[in-house]
């Protein structure tokens, strides 16, 4: 046996290994990273514009001058356009100062102008209000209807929209609440040219921008930036500069857990199946066979919610992307649609039933998560619209139960491993088996893909798990020293790009080497199967699930004792 001292770590393929020490990400870090759509507003006119300067720079720093063209000339025809909103702006301010109504009617009804509501409304409400003031009823109601219904929507304060029309009703503008502070005519023109003077100014700076100078390589040193702050908000740093490979997901160093974390209890049953909740993984939940769904705070273990409603046991469950909604798969033959928004009241918003009621092992959603992928005893898979609320395909060729179905990460296969011994592969849309494979020696219990969607992760009763490339379907590696023989699914899947986890009937949760197939760590504390364990990148540990009723989290400790395996 060999391990890591207090400072380093070997996980990766090579003999050198990777150096790392666990690290808190500060308050403030977690704070920017759930804030980034707060920090860049990618809808302003300006920072679009400075968005297309950026990547034209670097089309023609690599040679791409032709794409670096045509980008400039469609990015042309929208400056064209909006020179021209700009002139009607101009055109319409003047106009309103000197009270020339039909000539703000015709700028208002131009190309430029149409879509711009704001504009439209706050013009028209002047139009408006000096007609009642110049006791003209008949004329403001025409402007009322014609106008200014159509743009209630963009009333400035609550209430707004009832007061103008309680105007046609009243002696004088003040008499309606939000008119109080009218005093004429004159002083309502002036501050409506000030509005759009500022609208001009928001403008004209914009284009301004695109005078200033644009620093060498910039795309590329807002990238560097990006990495350095992910690499800073890490849990876990490495002592060597990383070298990071991809631009394609967040960096995340290899680590691997090597001491319990937290213990998870509660349950009155085996837990089959976990799935961390939300994108940051604040929240945990586990599903089992007491008929229940549980949900927990990630950090203290504390059970914030208990999903009743099943009347078998939870064999599978999944967490969309934004960690609002929930899908649970049952052996009551059903799969439950839940609103987990609020954990106070959490809410069973569906329930889809199989047509023969036998238990359903396997629930994922399509990467685009607008259809559920359900399969189980049945031995048919079923593809579930979320908007059309039915099922619009049905998958049938194995013949014995499916242990697991998963959409491939293009969204046009689904992979699904049988009892057959078989993996099978569906196109999406005609339904059809495209490809079968069968070099399992036991059930297959599992079956995953990996994030680059290069790769296939099996597990069977045979006591292995199996890589696949999944663009030959020829079989990379097998990885063993776990046990899964008997009538469990135990399931395995990726830590990344380099690790391999998955769980064992001997009570361990086993790491390998992706590459050399050789374990890297047995994790030892449960008192039962484990049935599943999934990593979480953002958090930096693992999640598994077992017989003994409870849920653990694994983690990289430098100061920890390490049940590591010789490489």
């Amino acid at each position: 046996m060999s391990g890591p001292n207090s400072n380093s770590l070997n996980t990766s393929s090579d003999a050198q290994g990777t150096r790392v020490h666990h690290h808190r990400s500060s308050e403030y870090s977690r704070l920017c990273t759930e804030a980034d759509a707060t920090l860049l507003d990618d809808n302003n006119p300006r920072i679009r514009r400075d968005i297309i300067r950026i990547v034209a720079q670097y089309l023609d720093s690599q040679g791409f001058t032709s794409t670096k063209v045509t980008l400039y000339d469609e990015a042309n025809v929208k400056q064209q356009r909006e020179n021209n909103y700009i002139s009607d702006v101009v055109r319409l301010r003047a106009a309103v100062l000197d009270g020339e109504w039909g000539e703000v009617d015709r700028i208002c009804a131009s190309a430029y102008l149409k879509d711009k509501k704001h504009i439209l409304y706050s013009v028209y409400k002047q139009q408006y209000l000096e007609l009642i003031d110049d006791n003209e009823p008949q004329k403001a109601f025409t402007t009322l209807n014609k106008h200014l219904k159509p743009l209630e929507a963009q009333q400035s304060v609550h209430g707004e929209f009832r007061d103008l029309c309680y105007l046609l009703t009243t002696k004088s503008i003040q008499d309606a609440p939000a008119f109080r502070n009218w005093d004429g005519i004159a002083s309502a023109r002036e501050r409506l040219a000030e509005y759009l003077q500022s609208i001009l100014e928001f403008e004209i700076v914009g284009r301004e921008s695109e005078h200033q100078h644009l620093r060498p390589n910039r795309l590329v040193t807002l990238l560097r930036q990006a990495v350095a702050y992910q690499i800073e908000s890490c849990q876990y740093h490495a002592e060597a500069v990383p070298l990071v490979p991809s631009l394609l997901s967040d960096y995340a160093p290899v680590v691997v857990p090597n001491a319990e974390q937290g213990a998870f209890a509660g349950h009155l049953g085996n837990v089959k199946c976990t799935a961390y909740v939300g994108p940051y993984a604040q929240l945990i939940a586990s599903g089992s066979s007491d008929n229940t769904i549980r949900i927990w705070d990630t950090d203290s273990a504390e059970c914030l919610a208990t999903l009743r409603g099943h009347t078998s046991r939870i064999w599978d469950i999944c967490v969309d992307r934004a960690g609002a909604t929930l899908f649970s798969a049952s052996g009551d033959g059903s799969v439950k649609v839940w609103d987990i928004r609020d954990l106070h009241k959490p809410q069973c918003l569906h329930t889809i039933t199989a047509d023969d009621g036998g238990d359903i092992y396997s629930v994922s959603l399509n990467p685009l998560e607008s259809h559920i992928i359900m399969a189980g005893y049945d031995r048919k898979i079923r593809l579930y619209d979320r908007v059309t609320g039915r099922v619009v395909q049905t998958f049938h060729g194995h013949d014995l139960s499916v242990a697991q179905a998963v959409a491939n990460p293009l969204g046009n296969l689904i992979i699904s491993g049988s009892k057959d011994q078989t993996i099978r592969f569906w196109d999406m849309m005609s339904g059809s088996c495209v490809k079968s494979l069968r070099s399992h020696l036991g059930e297959v219990t599992s079956v995953a893909t990996s994030d680059s969607g290069m790769l296939l992760l099996s597990s069977s009763k045979d006591n292995s798990n199996r890589l696949w490339d999944l663009r030959s379907l020829k079989r990379l590696c097998r990885y063993k020293g776990h046990q899964n023989t008997s009538k469990n699914f135990i399931r395995s899947g990726f830590v990344g790009d380099s690790l391999i986890v998955g769980g064992s009937e001997d009570g361990m949760v086993y790491l390998w080497d992706r590459e050399s197939t050789n374990i890297v760590q047995r994790l030892d504390g449960h008192q039962g199967i484990v049935y599943d364990a999934k990593w979480n990148p953002k958090r930096g540990i693992l999640c598994s699930a077992s017989d003994d009723w409870t849920l653990k989290t694994w983690w990289f400790n430098p100061q920890a004792t390490t049940n590591m395996a010789e490489l």
